[in-house]
């Protein structure tokens, strides 16, 4: 969690570089931005479920088709969007528009991810007297249910190959899941307490070096 605290002035400092063309000094362009609004328009279109059933899209859109960020900066970003107040899609999809062209980027991002759900919800909101109580409608969404577990535990997967790293972060991982599934801890407290420990162990580390470094210094001597 040090580490994704290091990476959140990264993404801001990477969105301010990229602001502007670094060679020629001109502003983003407006084909970059309809592309950033298209690709999260389209992945707002099938976020059934919710932010974290997306992610596992998101990620295969932005990092493996558009190759906008890397595997390390999608996985620092989900979790800023996860810690902060709002739906984890809608932070994710602002962060992710601002590492690509800054300011611009992220409004673009905002408004591709919100678009199709208020299109969806005008036409819903004027036809659910109609079709609430619709045997086909309710079937249609039993066998959605089932893909969006299937979602996110795919995207759990994925993030955990690179989040995943050693035996300290097992633990902690295990520890997460523990008192939320088991304690009912609130998520808030749980990235807290994550953030803590990211900090402790980066010190506890930094020491460890130091002394290593202190060692082999007087070895040498």
């Amino acid at each position: 969690m040090a580490k994704s605290m290091y990476n959140y002035r990264r993404i801001i400092n990477d969105g301010g570089d990229l602001v502007s063309d670094k060679k020629t000094k001109k502003p983003t362009n407006i084909k970059l931005l309809l592309q950033i609004y298209l690709t999260f328009f389209k992945l707002g279109s099938v976020s059934f479920g919710g932010g974290f059933a997306v992610i596992s899209l998101m990620e295969r859109e932005i990092v493996e088709n558009k190759k906008w960020v890397d595997k390390e900066k999608i996985i620092d970003i989900f979790a800023i969007a996860q810690s902060l107040p709002g739906a984890v899609a809608l932070n994710a999809s602002a962060f992710v528009g601002f590492s690509i062209a800054g300011i611009p980027g992220a409004i673009a991002g905002l408004l591709g991810s919100l678009t199709p759900s208020v299109i969806v919800m005008l036409i819903l909101s004027s036809l659910l007297a109609q079709f609430n109580n619709n045997t086909y409608v309710q079937k249609a969404f039993n066998g959605i249910r089932p893909i969006i577990v299937g979602l996110i535990s795919y995207a759990a997967f994925k993030i955990s190959k690179t989040a995943i790293k050693d035996i300290f972060c097992i633990i902690i991982a295990i520890t997460a899941l523990l008192l939320s599934v088991v304690l009912n801890i609130s998520v808030i407290y749980i990235i807290i307490g994550g953030i803590a420990v990211g900090i402790l162990l980066s010190i506890y580390q930094y020491k460890l070096m130091i002394n290593k470094n202190n060692e082999n210094g007087n070895c040498g001597e």
